[in-house]
């Protein structure tokens, strides 16, 4: 055992090992997916890490890439020695941040078994209330609690600061929201205290924003290489390429992620409508039960807006991802479609194949 580590500190608990018993793979032993590379992993677990792959039946029997492990996964291994090991399943999530890229259909996965998302924002120009609410609405949707960081609080003065919180809090309520900067240190030891002992969490936020350098300060040493926002163009460079897991001296786990200027929604429907309770409420009172809340008479969510009893760009944030996510799912059903038409395309065939003598049937 690695300096008496238990699995526990690597964020194990009953959820896994119920999972593990049940789908009988109680004969493996388990390890945490904290890297992912083109066609590798790297695990860890009470023996140390180990450079892992997956057997040819789990790639061949995947239907998506939500079927292949990705960092924080709990996995069944078999260690081989030699710090290599094979991967032989996934054990059941018990949270799932997925993004859809934008202008692309496939979701990708950018962490698994988060107890806290962290969204952040710099206090500079990348300051956006819909981008906060867009990492909120992909969060709520895979079970994830959500907390603000604003980061690089060294380049405005307190009242700025205040104001910006103000703002938050009177978009989104009570939210737990930190302000941190790595040049004066201000926030970093509560943001060391907020991280608890065998929790997991990740970071969601545009490249530049001071992601890495706050876990390089987590960890107490420069490990992620860090880039300064190109003046040009006020953006960060994508200084980090992969996801990767840190292991803090205090017993908290962190996952750095490449930058995420703008994530489309994926099937991120049910999370819009928590995050957006307020909206879906009114939305009951309206006179027609499809109302698209833009022109009908009788429609409660845009009196609300006229009143001033609702945020306009609350609700235009709302509709926004609201689109994006119907339209993911549309997408979907329509490929699921396509499969069901070309499997039957392939009955047909076979059988026709078969009327005919072919002798492969």
């Amino acid at each position: 055992m690695e300096n008496g580590l238990k699995l526990e500190d690597l964020g194990y608990g009953e959820f896994f090992e119920s999972n593990r018993v049940n789908l009988k793979l109680d004969g493996f032993s388990v390890a945490r997916v904290i890297a992912e590379y083109k066609g590798a992993y790297r695990v860890k677990n009470t023996g140390g890490e180990y450079s892992a792959k997956i057997t040819g039946k789990q790639m061949f029997g995947a239907q998506s890439r939500e079927d292949y492990p990705a960092v924080g996964d709990w996995a069944a291994v078999t260690e081989l020695g030699e710090g290599q090991a094979i991967i032989h399943g996934i054990l059941p999530r018990k949270t799932i941040i997925k993004r859809k890229s934008v202008g692309k259909i496939d979701v990708q996965i950018i962490a698994t078994n988060i107890d806290v998302a962290f969204a952040i924002e710099s206090v500079d120009n990348d300051f956006s209330l819909n981008r906060f609410e867009r990492y909120f609405a992909i969060a709520n949707d895979g079970g994830i609690k959500t907390a603000v960081i604003l980061n690089k609080t060294d380049l405005i003065s307190e009242e700025e600061l205040e104001s910006k919180i103000d703002l938050i809090k009177n978009r989104f309520g009570e939210i737990d929201i930190i302000s941190t900067s790595t040049v004066t240190d201000a926030g970093l030891d509560a943001l060391k205290q907020y991280i608890g002992k065998g929790k997991t969490y990740c970071f969601l936020g545009s490249s530049g924003v001071g992601k890495s350098s706050l876990i390089n300060e987590l960890i107490g040493k420069k490990i992620i290489d860090t880039k300064e926002v190109d003046s040009r163009t006020d953006r960060g460079r994508h200084t980090t390429t992969g996801r990767e897991m840190y292991f803090l001296e205090t017993g908290g786990i962190v996952i750095d992620n490449p930058g995420m200027r703008e994530v489309g929604m994926a099937d991120a429907g049910g999370g819009i409508d928590d995050l957006f309770s307020e909206i879906t409420a009114l939305a009951l009172n309206c006179k027609y039960a499809d109302c698209t809340h833009t022109h009908e008479s009788g429609c409660a969510v845009r009196a609300a807006i006229e009143s001033g009893a609702l945020d306009g760009d609350k609700f235009n944030n709302y509709a926004k991802l609201k689109t994006e996510a119907d339209f993911y799912e549309m997408t979907e059903l329509e490929k699921r479609q396509k499969d069901r038409d070309f499997g039957k395309f392939l009955k047909t065939a076979k059988k026709q194949l078969k009327a005919q003598g072919h002798k492969d049937y």
